[in-house]
């Protein structure tokens, strides 16, 4: 747990202090003053209210009461002007912020991590927030926290090429991580870094060359994106071919509820493990079109002919409405 800054942890220790002091003081020059008596005497000279002596005060207890009043009092006024001056300049709200997003990152599990705020970055989070999906996302700059409001979304400020951020952000706790940073070298240092601390870390990087795409591969990502080859062939297919771009533009967009194309796996306890394509009833019950079955090692199967048989890992690439896949994920999960 992370602990109040310095100054503000000074500023509440001043009152304690001069209480702790003038309680003991009183105790041990007055002798028929009990702890009680002392501690009350104490609070009643600092906060100046002055309802009067518990017992008569000796010559010695008065020169103390003096140098209780002159340095207690100017130092608790201070002590408390910086306290509301933390308070209303949001240095204190700005600790307990940080304090519940600690909290919020120690509770994600399966969550995915974005690194990098930046025009990419943001279509990403956007894009996690439809699906509903939590994710942190981590960039270098603290200005993105202040007007970050993707739902679903936590915000951490830090340098995603350093371990200490990636394990904050959960990357032990985590199932994808997502590198856009702008620069080949950092998302490369970042793939690398998650590699090492999650073996099983599904990682997606953007590459702006062929040569760092090979090397992102080469460092652990699973799958690189190049983003300036892929809007090339996305333009060219829009003029060569804008029918087929625009069927798969309306399977793949999340906000088409009419006709979605999804991706879910065959867990062990699933119905149909051990079932045919055909007998699965897919097609003729959930009105689904499997369009290709990827097996557990790597292999893909398009246009899968009915006889095929269903097992444990695999891969079922669909094609219908959002409420016909959630059944077919339903059936899958077992």
């Amino acid at each position: 747990m992370r602990k109040l800054p310095p100054r503000l942890l000074l500023m509440f220790s001043i009152p304690l202090v001069l209480i702790l002091f003038g309680t003991l003081g009183y105790y041990f020059i007055e002798d028929d003053y009990s702890l009680f008596d002392a501690l009350y005497m104490t609070v009643i000279t600092i906060t100046t209210v002055g309802y009067g002596e518990t017992h008569p005060l000796t010559t010695y207890g008065r020169i103390f009461t003096i140098v209780l009043l002159l340095v207690g009092v100017f130092s608790v006024f201070y002590a408390a002007t910086e306290i509301v001056r933390g308070v209303v300049s949001g240095e204190v709200q700005e600790h307990f912020g940080r304090q519940r997003m600690v909290r919020a990152l120690a509770a994600l599990k399966n969550h995915l991590i974005v690194c990098g705020y930046g025009r990419m970055g943001k279509h990403v989070c956007r894009e996690f927030a439809r699906q509903r999906i939590p994710f942190v996302v981590v960039d270098r700059s603290a200005d993105f926290q202040t007007g970050f409001d993707i739902p679903g979304g936590i915000a951490l400020a830090g340098d995603a090429t350093r371990d200490e951020i990636l394990k904050e952000a959960g990357v032990d706790r985590a199932r994808a991580l997502v590198t856009v940073v702008p620069h080949d070298a950092e998302n490369l240092y970042v793939t690398m870094s998650a590699r090492l601390l999650n073996s099983k870390l599904y990682i997606v990087a953007r590459a702006e060359t062929d040569e760092a795409e090979r090397k992102l591969m080469r460092a652990g990502a699973d799958r690189v994106i190049a983003p300036y080859a892929l809007g090339g062939s996305r333009i060219a297919q829009a003029v060569m071919r804008p029918t087929v771009l625009e069927f798969i533009d309306l399977a793949t967009r999340t906000e088409h509820l009419e006709l979605q194309i999804e991706q879910t796996i065959i867990n062990v306890g699933s119905p149909l493990i051990g079932a045919s394509l055909m007998n699965s009833k897919l097609r003729q019950d959930l009105g689904l079109i499997i369009v290709a079955i990827k097996k557990s090692n790597g292999t893909m199967a398009y246009t899968p002919p009915p006889e095929t048989i269903l097992q444990t890992g695999d891969t079922l690439i669909a094609l219908g409405r959002r409420d016909q896949l959630d059944n077919l994920e339903q059936l899958a999960k077992g």
